[in-house]
């Protein structure tokens, strides 16, 4: 890949003092949307922001630090439930001649959601956004609904939690959209049940009060940015959905769980003779603000028009597997130009090239062919993810890397024996497709190493007070 704009990109270098206090690292290659920029410098400031990209070497003599890895864009995470981190792996034993489901796992779900204090919400989620961190995830949506305290009593801040996220990803060093969900029911038309009361806002005007706590809870985090949300049609009376979303902020992503189970679809039918993603279709200007979670139960109609919406579909294929969700129907659904990226929601699994992989190989495994997408598959896998992430982040770029925003990377060790010998055009392919996240030489977030060689710069503080949470929780 030529040198992008380089004549542009020195004259930018210039016009900001000379480069003074700029930070410069030299990668063997970095990703950009149209392939690989090879060799690629780049110099940061010092809040972390992009003045200099070019296959040349700055022209000022100057210190830089030399990397033997590829540069791919820092993933975002763009569905996250923090304190379900605490039971990973917890709900993985079945009785003998039971059925187990979502609903069943959700029963598991509730008894975490009730052991958890602030200070351990704060631990588990710091540890959790260290782990993501250390897989190549730089920004998370924190899809948050644990409002209130154990006896679902309001914290004198109703952003008491958010704000816990908040700082748990601060220490974390990765960036957060915090996303306070509207909870209001125990399922269509019925009443919130005692297990769920951290979760609930009985109206619309308690929600918005929430959410105003919670913009002003960031407002001293710069790394932060807010999302709205209701969790999913049958949480909410539908009226209040169409009101919500109506009077809320115009410039902010919305996120909403639709058509997860079949369940969830039959109950919306016997309740309002509408599927999920109909109802939504019809009662509300599904765009590219909507980040619509799941999205797995569609008809053929509802695949087509959610498509031609330009709204974005979060896929968590690891915690939808785990949970028996059903596959999503993606082959389809890109072909008709629909958008989509990626979450970890329960976290049971972390690592965005497992969930790429799962994502492709599930469509290979229901149409018995292997080509899910044309072209190259891994460059539409990043592109796509990576694009509509930072849309559900409310962050909109052109490329990958730019100068004047932000330096946020996952560096893949380019030594390693797959790699080192590897073409160009089949290098990120072997990483997608191959890797773990022992490849990882480590994780770059504003222009400075945040994990580095798998240690986190706060990794003792962090593990520390997670154990102590754990410890306390006495639920592992």
């Amino acid at each position: 890949m030529k040198d992008i704009n380089h004549n542009n990109q020195k004259n930018s270098l210039l016009s900001r003092g000379r480069g003074e206090g700029v930070k410069y690292f030299h990668f063997q290659s970095l990703l950009q949307k149209g392939g690989w920029l090879t060799p690629a410098f780049v110099g940061v400031d010092t809040t972390g922001i992009i003045q200099y990209l070019s296959a040349d070497a700055p022209q000022r003599p100057t210190a830089v630090e030399s990397v033997n890895g590829f540069a791919l864009p820092g993933f975002q995470n763009a569905h996250s439930h923090a304190f379900q981190y605490a039971m990973a792996g917890l709900a993985e034993t079945h009785a003998v001649g039971t059925d187990d489901d979502f609903w069943t796992w959700r029963e598991e779900m509730y008894k975490c959601a009730l052991s958890v204090d602030p200070d351990q919400a704060q631990a588990i989620a710091a540890m959790l956004y260290a782990e993501m961190a250390r897989h190549g995830y730089t920004h998370v949506a924190e899809f948050h609904y644990l409002h209130h305290d154990k006896d679902g009593k309001p914290y004198a801040n109703l952003a008491e939690m958010g704000l816990r996220m908040v700082e748990a990803a601060k220490i974390a060093g990765i960036k957060i959209t915090l996303v306070p969900v509207f909870y209001q029911k125990g399922g269509f038309g019925n009443n919130p049940q005692p297990r769920q009361r951290r979760f609930i806002s009985k109206t619309v005007d308690e929600y918005f009060h929430l959410l105003d706590d919670s913009a002003h809870a960031i407002l001293n985090h710069p790394q932060a940015s807010l999302g709205f949300s209701v969790h999913s049609l049958r949480a909410v009376e539908l009226n209040d959905i169409i009101t919500t979303y109506t009077n809320g902020p115009k410039d902010i992503p919305f996120h909403v769980h639709v058509s997860e189970q079949k369940k969830e679809v039959e109950d919306c039918l016997a309740y309002c003779n509408m599927r999920p993603m109909q109802w939504m279709l019809e009662n509300l200007p599904v765009n590219e603000r909507f980040h619509l979670v799941h999205s797995t139960h569609l008809n053929d109609d509802e695949v087509r028009k959610l498509a031609g919406s330009k709204a974005n579909v979060v896929l968590c294929p690891s915690t939808e597997g785990n949970l028996g969700d059903g596959i999503f129907r993606m082959k389809e659904y890109v072909k008709l130009g629909g958008h989509w990226t990626i979450g970890t929601d329960s976290h049971i699994g972390l690592n965005p090239f497992e969930e790429f992989r799962m994502i492709d190989y599930r469509q290979r495994l229901v149409t018995n062919l292997r080509n899910t997408f044309e072209g190259n598959a891994a460059g539409y896998l990043v592109n796509e993810a990576v694009t509509q992430g930072r849309q559900a982040m409310g962050r909109i770029t052109n490329d990958h890397f730019e100068i004047g925003q932000p330096f946020d990377a996952l560096v893949i060790n380019a030594g390693t024996h797959l790699l080192a010998d590897t073409s160009e055009r089949n290098r990120l392919a072997s990483i997608i497709y191959t890797s773990d996240s022992s490849r990882s030489l480590g994780t770059i977030v504003n222009g400075k190493w945040v994990v580095k060689n798998q240690h986190h710069t706060n990794g003792h503080e962090i593990k520390m007070a997670f154990s102590k949470a754990i410890r306390e929780m006495k639920t592992r």
